[in-house]
């Protein structure tokens, strides 16, 4: 997700200044909504007619609950986020998952009510993947059609900006940057010059604070940011009256960059307004969609690789003496202790206060083990901890209780890694930060990328690293 959407969403869609642009937007976001209806059940009478077959009550039928399904399954999400900042890719992903859900929903309903029989293969088929091409087209032009038109240089409105700090320095190149959020800034007012500032020639310094009044009423301005230090509070009072001699509208930007927030949104406590330092990504449907994406994933990839993981079963049996699966105590969610199985790879079964990590020349692996550590087979066993629900195919490692103790310890922030469900694969194991740890600022590097992927996550992020993952498990140097 591009760093521009973290912006407040209400806040952006408070900022839509006009009104024809704000109506078109309108229309083009339901356009959006009731688009996959449209699309999917006009390509299956479109194909009906195609392949000369006649559409008899059945089809009526099936053609209802696809538009029942598109509306409320492959609707796009409606927040000025997702519409201005969508990728093409994110779509593509977004629009395939949901096309999954709505075939697997289909297909249920036909095997219970056992008139899939009556659907002619080669239509059903055609039209299973023909439909999510359109749809994503018809999403990727709309969504470009409604960036153009919020774009255009009559829809923005003219912002001064009272302060001249990281965070209002980072909005001005935000909105320079994303001109879908209509809003040009015409540059900052501080009482600090510019070399007490140490600002660059990309901040426009127009004046001092006492200056910023006058400027608003002569210029039109329509919209100040105020980025002032609450702790002069008398100051900001006297700016904010002075400015309610003009027609500006008026916005508050606290400077939060001096914290390291992870998952920071405004939010709204009985009327008290919020600002979360730190939270979890996964609350509501967020959640759900994790949780789901791993069930749909888990269960027939379990069917799949079923004989393989008996195979490997007994050849660790037969191999050595010892247990198949070996059964060890890591932190998972909110650093509670959780049993994290993996095939046996070792002679010894270390799960004390004091573990060893493993090295490349371990004289503790057994020879199948080297093997099943070398492409990452021993660690099959978690899809079960998926299922269970301790685990998600990505999110950070779990590691030992014993390196938990130790490592939380010696690096700040660590257990923040914890705010989400450890994975099977992360966002450290794909950019090369797997296998042993011999120095600090190895786990320092890895825990900087789990606290990345708490900041960025979307579903689009974990099926890039699952893919990520499906190619270096194959010619993986640090694997072993």
């Amino acid at each position: 997700m591009e760093e521009a959407s973290r912006m407040n969403v209400a806040l952006v869609q408070k900022l839509f200044p006009r009104t024809d642009f704000a109506i078109a937007a309108s229309g083009l976001s339901t356009m959006q909504t009731f688009a996959p209806a449209v699309i999917a059940v006009g390509s299956l009478y479109g194909l009906l007619g195609a392949f000369d077959v006649t559409p008899g009550s059945y089809f009526h039928s099936m053609a209802l609950v696809v538009a029942l399904l598109a509306i409320t399954v492959l609707r796009m999400p409606r927040t000025a986020t997702s519409q201005l900042f969508g990728g093409n890719f994110a779509v593509v992903i977004a629009v395939s998952v949901r096309w999954l859900v709505v075939l697997a929903v289909l297909f249920a309903l036909g095997y219970v009510s056992h008139v899939s029989l009556h659907y002619p293969r080669r239509v059903i088929l055609t039209w299973a993947v023909l439909t999510p091409a359109l749809i994503i087209a018809t999403t990727v032009g709309l969504q470009a059609l409604l960036r153009r038109m919020l774009g255009a240089p009559a829809n923005a409105r003219k912002a001064v900006i009272a302060g001249c700090t990281d965070s209002s320095i980072a909005l001005a190149r935000r909105l320079r940057d994303h001109n879908e959020f209509c809003i040009s800034i015409a540059g900052f007012f501080d009482d600090r010059g510019r070399e007490r500032l140490k600002v660059n020639g990309e901040v426009a310094l127009l004046g001092t604070l006492a200056d910023m009044p006058d400027f608003v009423r002569r210029n039109g301005i329509e919209v100040v940011f105020v980025a002032l230090p609450i702790r002069p509070v008398t100051r900001v009072m006297e700016l904010v009256d002075e400015l309610r001699d003009s027609t500006a509208s008026m916005y508050y930007l606290p400077d939060i960059h001096v914290f390291d927030l992870i998952q920071s949104r405004g939010e709204v406590l009985d009327g008290i307004p919020v600002i979360s330092m730190c939270e979890t990504p996964f609350q509501g449907q967020r959640a759900a969609a994790k949780r789901l994406t791993d069930l749909l994933l888990t269960l027939p990839l379990l069917l799949l690789i079923s004989p393989v993981m008996l195979a490997i079963a007994l050849a660790v049996r037969l191999s050595s003496p010892g247990p198949v699966v070996f059964r060890q105590r890591r932190y998972g969610l909110n650093g509670e202790q959780i049993t994290v199985y993996k095939f046996r790879t070792m002679t010894v079964l270390e799960d004390g206060p004091v573990t060893e990590q493993a090295s490349r020349e371990d004289a503790r692996f057994t020879r199948v083990g080297r093997f099943l550590r070398r492409y990452s087979l021993d660690e099959l066993p978690q899809l079960i901890n998926v299922l269970q629900g301790r685990m998600s195919l990505v999110g950070p490692r779990p590691h030992t209780v014993a390196h938990n103790e130790t490592y939380r310890k010696l690096i700040k922030g660590y257990m923040l890694r914890h705010k989400v469900l450890p994975g099977i694969t992360g966002l450290a194991q794909v950019n090369g930060l797997r296998g042993e740890t011999r120095e600090l600022e190895q786990m320092e590097a890895r825990v900087r990328f789990d606290l990345e992927y708490l900041r960025c996550w979307s579903l689009e992020l974990d099926l890039e690293i699952l893919a990520r993952t499906a190619v270096r498990v194959l010619n993986d140097s640090k694997a072993f």
